[in-house]
């Protein structure tokens, strides 16, 4: 076990003041203000990430950012997330050092029962089947949880927001080689019939890398969202087409237009946990984040920042801890408004130094989930939460800082398209089978209004002073944890520059699996990892997508993930 580092105590009392807002606003931490500032972008796009820069430079918010770039994502990655998606914003307030979230997750409809995802005779239904259903579209979340934190952190009017996104919707957009890619793929819902038709080219195929996109559909819409605010969708004719295009077979849903206006979006307290000389600060369930402080907390009793990224036994630690923290995270982790989280248990001390000792030396069977202090008994995690997502990261003039991960769940949600945007699968996260042999409820089972667990984790990282150090987020489905968690180990207990930390290779353990980017790693890497028990497979899916920042010696140090097409950038201005 490392000796734990002065700065922690430090740390541990900040999370009370960063993540409570019940907590007093501390006194100014900065003595005076320089001349000039710095406002930044890190998105999965380079169109998304120009859209946030031209807010900034208006003098718009971050949060007045978020919500323009998230309008071009939906246009322009739309395999990934979009308007008729969820999200999770943390957010970091530059003058109080306050760290919230907004949760956007998408709600299950009223109209639910248990057997959502099960056939006549009570089995699972084939993803395919599932993920093309109307069933399987939750009540979307990210435009409420936007109109929210945009009154709240907003400086410019909502309407000025949406110009970019509609223009390029309106005059079209070249397809890039990444959604190039997911067109030629084999996913099923690239033979949805609104997917075909959306991406019809003149020869009876697809369109491809290279071509030409319009989208009169979604300008359209942005028109009216721009003018309306968030009722264009929950409310009258999009809200609509969206119970219809649901409603419709095959395998039809319940959502109602009952469903849509009810939805509220929820302002929670970041949980934080320390990690080094940092407070790492992330959303609390149906988030994932208490799994990954666990993660974090493992892999600080374990000598992992003194090896480096070219030892074996340095990815089998990150491996071996992972594995740790999926077992925990499956079986214990939900919408807390609906099944006990322990979320205290599962980040005690004595807790997780139990389960630091299965790490051992050579990996095995996998761990079973353990019993943390508070933990009810549940049945085993039946969720098949596929790849997907994006994150983007903005920081303005003010030291604002949103890390938000959005999503439409798997590529392209349903297929199914509403106003020129995809609707979300997102009720696919929720567990296939709700109980185990001996009715105990899974802690992700479906419930009307119940949130399915996210593994989205936006993260914000505050210094010992509770000043901004970085931000990181990934897309990946269950793998954004392990996305993640290298991502971090690798910028911050290796100090790689960011960029070289996100570069590198990923490895993702989870059960009896061991998935990664075999080509990437050294022979002596995959030789010590199968000499320690880790034979790697190759990952499948969209691979990561994480973004991430970090303020280091007050410079910006930004990257974005070569596996997608973002951009990482910074502005300095005169104050």
């Amino acid at each position: 076990m490392k000796r734990i580092r002065p700065a922690v105590t430090m740390l541990l009392a900040l999370a009370l003041s960063a993540c409570a807002t019940s907590i007093a606003t501390p006194p100014d931490r900065v003595a005076s203000k320089p001349a000039t500032t710095q406002y930044f972008v890190a998105a999965a796009n380079p169109l998304a990430t120009e859209a946030g820069l031209a807010v900034l430079r208006r003098g718009g918010s971050a949060v007045d950012a978020a919500v323009a770039i998230q309008a071009m994502l939906s246009l322009v990655e739309p395999q990934s997330s979009g308007m008729g998606g969820g999200a999770f914003m943390t957010y970091f307030d530059g003058k109080t050092g306050k760290v919230v979230v907004y949760d956007g997750r998408e709600t299950a409809p009223a109209g639910v029962t248990e057997a959502l995802f099960l056939d006549d005779g009570g089995k699972p239904l084939s993803y395919p089947q599932a993920v093309l259903s109307g069933r399987a579209t939750g009540v979307p979340g990210a435009v409420k949880m936007l109109a929210m934190a945009h009154r709240e952190q907003g400086k410019l009017a909502w309407s000025s927001l949406f110009g970019d996104a509609e223009r390029t919707a309106r005059e079209g957009f070249i397809i890039s080689p990444r959604l190039g890619r997911f067109l030629g793929g084999s996913f099923p819902q690239i033979d949805a019939p609104d997917a075909r038709a959306y991406f019809a080219a003149a020869d009876g195929g697809l369109k491809k890398a290279g071509d030409r996109l319009l989208n009169p559909a979604y300008a359209a819409f942005l028109t009216r969202l721009a003018a309306q605010g968030p009722d264009a969708l929950y409310a009258g004719e999009t809200a609509q087409r969206i119970v219809e295009k649901t409603q419709a077979g095959p395998i039809g849903g319940s959502m109602t237009l009952a469903d849509l206006a009810a939805y509220k979006p929820i302002k929670r307290d970041a949980l934080c946990g320390p990690y080094r000389v940092y407070l790492v600060c992330v959303p609390p369930p149906p988030s994932s984040g208490v799994g990954f402080l666990q993660l974090l907390m493992l892999l600080e009793r374990t000598d992992i920042a003194a090896r480096g990224p070219g030892d074996p036994q340095a990815w089998f630690e990150f491996a071996q801890a992972s594995r740790i923290m999926y077992a925990d995270r499956d079986r214990y982790v939900g919408d807390a408004a609906f099944t006990k989280v322990p979320i205290a248990g599962l980040l005690d001390p004595a807790y997780v130094a139990e389960r630091e000792k299965l790490i051992g030396t050579t990996a095995g069977p996998p761990p079973a989930a353990g019993t943390p202090p508070g933990a009810a008994l549940a049945a085993a995690d039946t969720t098949a939460e596929p790849s997907g997502t994006t994150h983007f990261i903005i920081g303005d003039a003010q030291g604002n800082v949103v890390s938000m991960t959005t999503t439409v769940e798997s590529i392209f949600g349903t297929g199914r398209m509403v106003d020129g945007f995809f609707l979300n699968n997102q009720m696919t996260d929720f567990a296939f089978l709700p109980r185990d042999s001996d009715g105990r409820p899974a802690a992700n089972a479906v419930a009307p209004g119940k949130r399915p667990r996210s593994s989205m984790i936006p993260l914000i990282m505050l210094d010992s002073s509770g000043h901004f150090a970085g931000a990181l987020g990934s897309a990946g489905g269950n793998a954004i944890l392990a996305y993640v968690g290298k991502s971090l180990v690798a910028a911050v207990d290796w100090n790689l520059p960011m960029q070289e930390a996100l570069a590198l290779p990923n490895l993702v353990a989870r059960g009896s699996g061991f998935n990664g980017e075999i080509t990437k790693f050294s022979p002596e890497i995959l030789d010590g990892l199968k000499a320690r028990g880790i034979e790697l497979r190759p990952g499948q899916g969209e691979d990561s997508g994480v973004q991430g920042v970090m303020i280091r010696n007050g410079v910006f140090d930004g990257g974005y993930d070569p596996r997608r097409e973002g951009r990482a950038i910074a502005e300095t201005v005169a104050r």
